[in-house]
């Protein structure tokens, strides 16, 4: 994205998003190696903190991950595999047709898309693979999810950005100029604390909004609420997102 463009809703909790946004499941990255023809560099776009780039970094050879968030570049977590760089979606240094397979996680929302996909074209190989993600309101069990599900919309609802509609989509309005691929069914999936999931709450874009406007935070509206409502015997609980996924190959046709 450009610099000047950029809707940074996430640099102000870069640390947090790095040490509370869960990581995505291995059997993502092992479907997407196996359907990608070669396995030389991935390019990982809008990175974050790069839980995307070290799924691929086992199994390509060189991930390049970019973000447009300088911040989120600075706290991302270093691997031998994997080349951080500050760069836009829609201009970047990678070289045409250099890349194997392009990921974007829980991001493309937020991009100007038809720029990204000249982009995306550009250095992607011809036969090359393109993933793009999203995954919406995780599930623990009925009771916390109903406290989860009132504090998402009724609490901190109306501080969404209006991109968030596509994410509860699962991106099925986004348009995807790829020959498509067919995708297993995939999940995300963590065992936490109840002092974890509090820290990813902490990193939602419509609780940043709603401390700028409010001067408070709005999780401690239901923090008494989870820690009554969470499992007091093992104090850890499995959490789980559904992961929406689009796969495309790119092609002359």
């Amino acid at each position: 994205m450009d610099q000047n463009n950029f809707k940074d809703h996430f640099s102000a909790a870069s640390r947090q998003y790095s040490r509370y946004r869960p990581d995505y499941p291995d059997e993502l990255f092992t479907f997407l190696t196996s359907i990608t023809p070669g396995h030389d560099l991935a390019w990982d776009c809008a990175t974050g903190s790069g839980q995307a780039a070290h799924g691929l970094a086992k199994y390509f050879q060189k991930v390049i991950a970019t973000d447009a968030s300088e911040r989120q570049i600075e706290n991302a977590v270093g691997h031998e595999r994997i080349t951080y760089h500050v760069a836009s979606a829609y201009k970047t240094v990678i070289e045409a047709q250099s890349i194997d397979l392009i990921t974007v996680a829980q991001a493309l929302h937020w991009f100007e898309i038809d720029r990204f996909y000249q982009e995306a074209r550009r250095v992607l190989k011809q036969n090359g693979i393109i993933a793009v993600w999203t995954y919406n309101l995780l599930t623990i069990s009925p009771e916390i999810d109903k406290i989860i599900n009132f504090f998402y919309t009724d609490v901190v609802g109306e501080f969404w950005p209006p991109e968030r509609e596509l994410v509860e989509n699962g991106y099925e309005n986004i348009p995807f100029p790829f020959r498509r691929v067919p995708s297993p069914a995939f999940r995300m999936s963590a065992n936490w604390t109840v002092e974890q999931l509090i820290g990813y709450l902490a990193t939602w874009s419509a609780v940043k909004r709603y401390r700028d406007r409010n001067g408070k935070n709005p999780i401690e509206s239901i923090e008494k609420k989870l820690f009554r409502a969470w499992d007091e015997h093992s104090g850890i609980m499995a959490v789980y997102w559904p992961l929406s996924v689009m796969v495309g190959k790119k092609t002359n046709v």
